[in-house]
């Protein structure tokens, strides 16, 4: 039982994952896994992707909202870069983004907003 509960989540994890930050992310990462990192790939799939960001409690754009927040607060950079497009993704304009990163000024830091729109920058820039 537990097991076709995982297989649910999972199965719900990855199209969800895959709608949200691209199928060509996705198809990296996984082909990226190894046996060392299956773990965390199954764990992630199924939890973060299955679990969180299939609630119906928050509408995706609004977990996107969060979740640059959070990003930018702890610095980690290489995921806002991914997460900036799949805000876009999720129906955030370039404004929007911009808005939450001049929040971000007030509350995380004015460093930590300035990384944020460097990145955000060149991410927007990239995108058609």
């Amino acid at each position: 039982m537990l097991d076709q509960h995982f297989d649910e989540q999972r199965a719900a994890g990855l199209k969800v994952r895959r709608e949200v930050l691209g199928p060509a992310h996705v198809d990296r990462a996984t082909a990226g896994t190894t046996a060392f990192t299956r773990d965390f790939q199954d764990l992630i799939t199924r939890y973060a992707w299955g679990e969180i960001w299939t609630r119906d409690g928050l509408a995706r754009r609004d977990r996107s909202l969060i979740t640059l927040t959070a990003l930018i607060a702890l610095g980690h950079h290489e995921e806002l870069a991914m997460h900036v497009r799949a805000a876009r993704t999720n129906g955030l304009s370039a404004g929007e983004i911009k808005e939450v990163i001049l929040q971000t000024a007030i509350y995380c830091g004015v460093p930590a907003a300035n990384t944020a729109f460097r990145i955000a920058q060149r991410v927007l820039e990239e995108l058609p």
